[in-house]
């Protein structure tokens, strides 16, 4: 007979109950199961006799087994209560469920117990020490009253919750007792659980556990403070929970996990993982090292995982996740360049730039008739489309995909005041967005056109109303994007340290200055072009101190050749 007793609280799955048990007793391990009494008659009964043939497994009386409710703590006393009287040599009994699956061989776990025989395995802190708990109930749930199911009655709990509080009714601890939290799945002596179990005083505890909240976190945990010589303030049950509270599911893509865990049993297994339960309730001959229990080795996952749950990909939106700004997530999934004014002022400018980054530069993918993707491509990654009224259905997704689906490929994309404006939001929030903008840059194409000049000062005006409101978004909200805004005359008056900067900031592939501009627009005229603005009332601000003449200080119209560096 083995000096470990098992107790198993079930309420589905059967079929798996009987399989793991009859893992346990294959060791000599004796095991009582208490099955819901919310489980149908018939089932039970099927479970009963298909376990007839094993002496070693017995069945306690049923308890209803609702969540947060006394009787998981009642199924848990009878089951207990069942080892002790009838596995005398039992020295140590194994609180598990259902869903809990042997990880080692048995063999290793009652070789670890048989050594550390006065040692009780129950996590057991006072409330102050506790952080996992989710409801904002600590300390409260000791003091309060707790009639109604959380799951099931929702809003008569938060009610009677507030009622209390309003009143101030407060519950009296047991003397003696200073209230413990911990997981439900320990690991006790003899000694201690039945000294629980007989304590003359144990109606009184029931009676205030029985309106305690999560009753089943507590009871074992409080009571075994008075009675046991030595507590590891530790379960040896392997089990993970999320930011919610909830524990994670262990599935058959686990099992290198759970190996590396060294964990004795895990909760929660999830009944349909064939691979798991074959894995590790076939013959092991000590399959796993012996050694030391250590859930931390895996602690990184489960954090990583929650980090993903909770602060999601920075740049992935679906049904269930958007990146918010206050968990810091990024808009975009990788840094991207704006450039406004640039196309406007230099002669091919998206090829020169291409060539000298190796990023993918596209046109003004926000123009009013179409998105303008690089090399003139109809469908982009993602089977984004170039057609006008798809993008402008949702600007700002447009981009977010864009970027997305060519994350890992510099993306570069003109923009100005004529194209649509939606997205100046998105990119002044953007720690991804690279800004540079050269203002008043949109007026070049008018000086050039063949419009009338009446005409021509009407979508002036217009046009710089736009960006005037659009500088002002992308100055307002903080400094996530990077920004940077050149006028137009002192842009012009000196072209090769923005470009330099320009590039820096994209990344070419190897890193060198810039020795050849791209070749400059004729700007003959356009000083007095402005002028003439002026003349008709409209007032042309954004371009900087443009001097009528055209002439930079001792400059002489330096717009119409490539500027050299040597």
């Amino acid at each position: 007979m083995s000096s470990l007793g098992i107790v198993m609280l079930v309420h589905t799955a059967l079929d798996r109950v009987e399989q793991v048990a009859r893992h346990w007793t294959a060791s000599g391990c004796p095991v009582v199961i208490h099955v819901d009494l919310k489980v149908a008659k018939p089932d039970y009964a099927k479970l009963v006799n298909r376990c007839g043939d094993d002496p070693l497994i017995l069945f306690s009386e049923r308890h209803v087994c609702d969540w947060g409710r006394w009787g998981i703590v009642a199924a848990s006393q009878s089951a207990a209560g069942l080892v002790l009287d009838r596995f005398p040599d039992v020295r140590h009994v194994y609180l598990s469920s259902g869903a809990c699956l042997p990880l080692r061989p048995i063999e290793d776990l009652i070789t670890y117990l048989a050594d550390r025989q006065r040692v009780d395995f129950i996590e057991s802190a006072t409330t102050r020490d506790v952080t996992w708990t989710i409801g904002g109930l600590d300390l409260e749930r000791f003091t309060l009253r707790f009639p109604f199911s959380w799951r099931k009655h929702r809003r008569l709990f938060d009610a009677y919750v507030r009622l209390q509080r309003a009143l101030g009714i407060r519950r009296a601890i047991p003397e003696g007792l200073v209230p413990h939290m911990g997981s439900q799945w320990w690991c006790l002596t003899r000694q201690t659980l039945s000294a629980i179990l007989q304590d003359p005083n144990r109606k009184v505890y029931d009676r205030y556990f029985q309106k305690v909240w999560i009753p089943d976190e507590s009871y074992f945990q409080t009571l075994a403070r008075l009675y046991s010589t030595h507590i590891e303030s530790r379960s040896l049950t392997l089990s993970k929970f999320d930011y919610q509270g909830r524990p994670h599911m262990f599935y058959d893509d686990h099992l290198q996990l759970l190996r590396r865990s060294d964990c004795f049993v895990a909760r929660k297994v999830w009944p349909g993982a064939d691979r798991l339960y074959q894995a590790f309730l076939a013959t092991q001959n000590s399959a796993m090292k012996p050694a030391e229990p250590n859930p931390g080795k895996i602690d990184r996952l489960f954090a990583k995982a929650v980090e993903r749950r909770t602060r999601g990909r920075d740049g992935l939106y679906n049904q269930s996740r958007f990146p918010r700004p206050s968990a810091g997530c990024g808009l975009t999934a990788h840094p991207y360049s704006v450039l406004q004014g640039f196309t406007e002022l230099f002669e091919d400018f998206e090829t020169w730039l291409a060539n000298a980054t190796g990023a993918r530069v596209h046109g003004h993918l926000y123009a009013p008739d179409k998105a303008q993707f690089a090399g003139n491509e109809t469908m982009l990654n993602g089977a984004l489309s170039d057609c006008a009224s798809l993008r402008d259905y949702n600007p700002e997704a447009f981009l977010t995909n864009l970027i997305w689906n060519t994350r890992g490929e510099r993306q570069c994309f003109q923009f100005g005041p004529a194209d649509n404006q939606k997205i100046n939001s998105l990119m002044a929030r953007d720690k991804n967005a690279r800004v540079s903008v050269i203002t008043g840059a949109w007026a070049v194409p008018l000086f050039r056109s063949n419009m009338n000049f009446a005409d021509i000062r009407t979508e002036a005006a217009r046009l710089q109303q736009i960006e005037t409101k659009q500088l002002k978004v992308l100055n307002s909200i903080g400094d996530k994007a990077g920004l940077r805004i050149w006028s137009m005359a002192e842009f012009v008056e000196s072209p090769m340290e923005p470009l330099q900067s320009v590039i820096d900031e994209i990344g070419p592939t190897q890193p060198s200055h810039v020795t050849e501009a791209p070749t400059m627009v004729d700007l003959t005229g356009f000083g007095k072009f402005l002028q003439n603005l002026k003349n008709q009332g409209m007032h042309p601000y954004l371009m900087g101190d443009f001097p009528a003449d055209d002439v930079f200080g001792s400059q002489g119209k330096p717009f119409r050749k490539p500027y050299l560096v040597k």
